[in-house]
């Protein structure tokens, strides 16, 4: 009896397997969706095996399918190790499918991103900015950076940096409201937040800090307006509209030109911690690896020179 299997019909396979859905597999790997079931049948049938529970929404693996997914990371990374010690020189090449917040999109990575490209024209990268936490598998990204906790075991961070966070606010709310010095001052000179959230769930406007001993702070205030993307939070604070808790990233050219003004500097909020995510799977394309080495030695150095005071 033949037994080889090939390589092929096992990317095909674990494409479905990982993004649980066949179209979405067809549709990154460029091939029509009769022609990847149709492969996943044949490649059933060569096993005597099934391989997925077929659903008319999503696919899930069997028994047998998850100890083939097993195996098959193992195998194609073994192959893609091979394949490297001889490509290394070769153009890199194909699709890549980045996650992104706004600010760091618009402010670090779009303006940088025309160098990567140009050093590798045959890539394409469909580049997704968004402030929202995306399914990372669900929608077939390659990598997202996350800004924040990541608490999915099924998924790989690399840690990158942190965001230092200010407290500002616009020069005509301080004159309406006074400056204030201390965190109490806070509610005694009547100041308001501009909420933020990334789900409207969450109806808890607090002002957060850290002291000098590393003790973590929050005071309950008022908001007049909630908004979830951080254009929008940093629009509400230049109109007036109240105290926004921002990274010093994104928020440089409105502080050097005056729009912004830093509030109470000894008591910001804790650093926001920043990493790369992607799934847990041995084998990583060369392109994605690339592209993470590249994005994380460029954040590292706009993240290095965090200095809020534009002098």
């Amino acid at each position: 009896m033949e037994t080889n299997l090939d390589l092929t019909a096992l990317r095909v396979f674990l494409q479905v397997a990982e993004l649980a859905h066949f179209s979405r597999a067809a549709d990154e790997l460029g091939l029509p969706k009769g022609r990847v079931s149709q492969i996943v049948r044949e490649l059933e049938a060569r096993l005597g095996s099934r391989l997925f529970q077929r659903t008319t929404r999503r696919v899930s693996l069997t028994p047998d399918g998850e100890l083939l997914a097993e195996r098959a990371r193992a195998l194609l990374a073994d192959a893609g190790e091979i394949e490297a010690l001889f490509q290394q020189d070769q153009q890199l090449g194909g699709r890549l499918r980045v996650d992104l917040p706004v600010r760091l999109a618009l402010d670090v990575v779009l303006p940088a991103l025309p160098g990567f490209l140009a050093a590798h024209p045959a890539l394409q990268v469909e580049l997704s900015c968004t402030d929202r936490r995306v399914d990372l598998v669900e929608e077939g990204f390659d990598c997202v950076l996350r800004v924040g906790a990541v608490h999915d075991a099924m998924l790989v961070a690399r840690p990158v940096g942190e965001l230092r966070m200010l407290n500002l606010a616009s020069p005509a709310y301080l004159a309406a409201h006074g400056t204030p010095r201390h965190p109490d001052e806070l509610l005694t000179q009547g100041h308001m937040l501009v909420h933020y959230s990334q789900t409207w769930a969450d109806r808890r406007p607090r002002f957060d800090w850290v002291d000098a001993d590393g003790r973590s702070h929050s005071l309950a205030l008022p908001a007049r307006i909630s908004v979830n993307h951080t254009d929008a939070y940093e629009t509400a604070a230049l109109a007036g509209m109240g105290l926004i808790q921002a990274p010093c990233v994104g928020m440089r050219a409105a502080l050097a030109q005056g729009r912004l003004v830093r509030v109470l500097p000894g008591f910001e909020p804790a650093p926001l911690p920043v990493r790369l995510v992607m799934s847990q799977r041995r084998h990583t394309p060369r392109r994605v690896r690339l592209f993470m080495d590249w994005l994380t030695a460029l954040l590292l150095t706009h993240l290095a020179d965090d200095n809020p005071d534009p002098s």
